[in-house]
């Protein structure tokens, strides 16, 4: 038995949550004449529906890891420096509708910014408070490949955290939901008043049916074999790069829409009264990224190619017990203006006569 709620009234189940806390749902965006569909978190109102677009446009990545971060401010009188630390406390909040993939995205963020020295701490607050509901992928699109990294778009399957603080299908006209964490545990108490115990045969029946969509897909199968090799060397010295890095434009599209890319700046700036210091998403596809007092030690568009895809594929995972920086949610094959994309990368280092297995 699950915990669920008819569809039609999950709007019910919407309003008990978002009144004691912010909560955040996709709903459809308005696309220019022409555009993909598209969906974006937005916080919950009154009248809002959940959207027809599968992904939204950027990840869940958003909340905890912002576009801009206020990280001091201070000011300089003389030899005496004033300090000012803009951090307050986060309120909890609820994300509902994390796909699988980019649930595992925050995992892999985590890795970097949670396990290792010295913690995040604007991260680390925003994860604390921030409960993540995962929605199973009812119909998966054809440039979805998660399946490839061993992430279960059902939720049937734990992979790496891809199942949040709560596990909830659509199913016969009903959501259900399970929870997998302490925070899970608290939204269910917090939901319970409008949600019924029900048999969860239908639960089970979609996760069958997902599964055989994704088994289906295009890129359900793509090769790995040349990345978990142990010489990094052949890779990185393959001639693959040469062609795959040949169109990129190096605009940044694919890092800003990935759920895993955590680059960032650091800047100040003059605010009359003092300095305000500032951290901002970057693109290691950018020529002036990581940029010294002399030069970008990467100084053609090939060689910054090339540090994306073995950072997802190779390094990354070389640091992690295997798990890949890449989760297979789609979005650089759907947004990048010319078409190069991962699945490209995978699939050229598989046919290359210069890779060893």
């Amino acid at each position: 038995m699950k915990l669920c709620i008819s569809s039609d009234k999950i709007d019910s189940l919407f309003e008990l949550i978002g009144s004691k806390q912010p909560l955040y749902i996709p709903v459809d965006s308005t696309s220019a004449e022409g555009g993909l569909p598209h969906a974006d978190f937005k916080r919950w109102e009154k009248g809002m529906v959940l959207p027809s677009a599968l992904k939204t446009v950027r990840s869940a990545k958003d909340f905890f890891f912002p576009k801009t971060e206020h990280l001091v401010s201070y000011q300089m009188n003389g030899k005496e420096i004033t300090l000012e630390d803009p951090r307050k406390d986060v309120e909890d909040f609820v994300i509902f509708g994390v796909r699988a993939c980019d649930a595992v995205g925050l995992t892999v963020i985590d890795n970097v910014y949670l396990n290792m020295e010295p913690v995040d701490t604007y991260y680390k607050n925003r994860r604390e408070h921030g409960t993540v509901i995962t929605l199973a992928c009812n119909e998966p699109e054809r440039t979805c490949f998660c399946s490839t990294y061993g992430i279960d778009a059902s939720l049937d399957k734990e992979s790496h955290g891809s199942k949040g603080d709560v596990s909830c299908w659509l199913s016969d006209g009903k959501f259900f939901f399970e929870a997998n964490t302490e925070k899970g545990k608290a939204f269910i108490e917090k939901a319970k008043p409008v949600l019924s115990e029900c048999d969860d045969k239908a639960v089970d029946a979609i996760k069958k049916e997902i599964k055989d969509k994704t088994e289906a897909l295009p890129f359900a199968h793509l090769d790995l074999s040349k990345f978990r090799g142990k010489d990094m060397l052949n890779v990185f010295n393959s001639k693959i790069w040469d062609k795959v890095a040949e169109p990129c434009l190096g605009c940044g599209t694919c890092t800003y829409v990935c759920p895993t890319c955590m680059c960032f700046d650091v800047r100040d700036f003059d605010t009359g009264k003092g300095i305000r210091q500032i951290r901002c998403w970057d693109s290691c596809m950018y020529n002036d990224f990581t940029q010294m007092a002399a030069e970008n030690p990467r100084h053609t568009q090939k060689e910054r190619s090339r540090q994306r895809f073995m950072h997802k594929l190779m390094y990354y995972p070389m640091a992690h017990e295997g798990l890949f920086s890449c989760v297979g949610c789609g979005r650089c094959l759907e947004r990048c203006p010319v078409n190069m994309n991962i699945v490209k990368v995978i699939k050229a280092a598989e046919e290359a006569d210069d890779i060893g297995e």
